[in-house]
């Protein structure tokens, strides 16, 4: 049939044959994820919640975790809002504050799975494309009429298929690549389009595959997607409970808007300076920047393998005094791991400060605001201008192993030597 990825569940979710890239199609999502921002999304459509009630309460996903704990009375208030909200339409997947972040627990949880259609109110709902599932962003309003109805439209996205080769060198991570490709594509390289993983991707884990699609929104894709394999095979087997769902994948001579091949032992680490998320440059050319305070964690790289990663190069090494280092774990299971294995006591000895699990510092909402004139190295997707607080304040993204290195000295360091 020659169909793409996006083509093939789109037209599965829509009860259609066949569809085309810029058809118009209705869907009814597996999903629907919110956060915080449930609050105000509920609020619009008070009234008819009163008339109507939620059209389907266990597909309504909801975490608090973009201000946790509440860090004023207005955002305690919203929060108490939501879990009245919760109570009264027997919302059974709810994750209050100190679960995670969004988009770990929908993975951690089993709720994304191969072959859904999961939409959220957040942009970095295409995470879970990691899984195999076609995951994008929508606004509030539209997760208002998914409440109520349980349906909505999309358009069917063009396709852009990436094909990797090889393996990541030590010291080299998915973010390193991640970023490389935005640099040679643009944060509007691939607008509204869908980009699919292929070839040898066995090298790439789960947490790596999930710092990768995280950042689809960040080169404008609608979705970014992986093949469901043995590892996403693996993942699925251990997740507590279960949904239909069945993996999807491109044909083989599906037609593509564009193609791209990357040699992944060709990566080397990168930083994405301020203030646009394609404005990369390797570590080699900027090493020696100072910087104030360095941030490990977020949906991006506040997994286990990252804080691990960090762990091994910052044991028996002190942070630098004039730098403030900051871990921020993805979820309270990824706090766990990283307590019981001991990668976190070594982080902490280092000097580190550790943040409970949520999306704070990264935002600018709370927890590690920064100074005018400050600089921070962060392993968060997001370095726009005012993005942590502070307008007259830069973020610098990398990956957790040259933000580990870099916070001993203080300065940005090439961890690959």
């Amino acid at each position: 049939m020659k169909e793409t990825f996006a083509q093939k569940i789109l037209a599965k979710k829509a009860g259609l044959d066949h569809v085309t890239p810029g058809q118009i199609v209705t869907v009814r999502p597996d999903f629907l994820l919110t956060h915080d921002n449930t609050a105000a999304i509920i609020g619009k459509i008070s009234g008819e919640l009163e008339t109507y009630g939620v059209h389907d309460p266990d597909a309504h996903v909801i975490v608090l975790d973009h201000v946790v704990p509440a860090a004023s009375e207005k955002t305690a208030q919203n929060h108490a809002e939501i879990r009245s909200y919760v109570r009264a339409h027997h919302i059974r997947h709810f994750y209050d504050a100190g679960q995670g972040i969004c988009h770990q627990i929908m993975m951690e949880k089993g709720i994304a799975r191969p072959g859904l259609l999961i939409l959220g109110s957040d942009s970095h709902t295409c995470t879970y494309g990691a899984l195999n599932a076609f995951s994008t962003g929508i606004d509030r309003t539209e997760a208002a009429a998914l409440i109520l109805t349980g349906e909505t439209w999309l358009k069917v996205p063009h396709s852009i298929r990436v094909d990797l080769t090889g393996a990541l060198r030590p010291g080299v991570s998915a973010k390193d690549f991640i970023l490389t490709l935005i640099g040679d594509i643009g944060a509007d390289g691939a607008s509204y389009c869908s980009v699919e993983f292929h070839g040898e991707i066995e090298s790439l884990s789960m947490d790596e595959r999930m710092t990768i699609t995280n950042m689809g929104i960040e080169m404008g894709a609608k979705n970014a997607v992986f093949p469901c394999d043995a590892a996403c095979e693996s993942m699925c087997q251990a997740f507590p409970e279960t949904f239909d769902c069945d993996s999807v994948w491109a044909d083989p001579d599906a037609e593509y808007l564009n193609r791209l091949d990357y040699d992944l032992g060709a990566v080397e680490p990168v930083v994405a300076l301020p203030h646009q998320v394609d404005h990369v440059k390797s570590v080699r050319e900027v090493a020696g920047q100072r910087v104030h305070q360095v941030l490990i964690g977020t949906c991006t790289n506040g997994r286990v393998s990252d804080f691990e990663a960090a762990a091994v190069i910052l044991k028996g090494k002190q942070v630098s005094p004039d730098c403030r280092l900051l871990l921020l774990p993805a979820s309270r299971s990824v706090l766990e791991q990283t307590l019981a294995s001991g990668a976190m006591q070594t982080l902490i000895h280092a000097g580190a400060i550790l943040l409970p699990p949520g999306c704070g510092p990264c935002l600018g909402a709370h927890q590690g605001v920064l100074a005018p004139g400050e600089v921070c190295l962060s392993t968060a997707n997001r370095n726009f201008k005012g993005r942590m607080g502070c307008a007259d304040a830069e973020i610098i993204l990398a990956g957790p192993q040259t933000a580990a290195w870099s916070a001993i000295d203080g300065k940005i360091c090439n961890p690959a030597g």
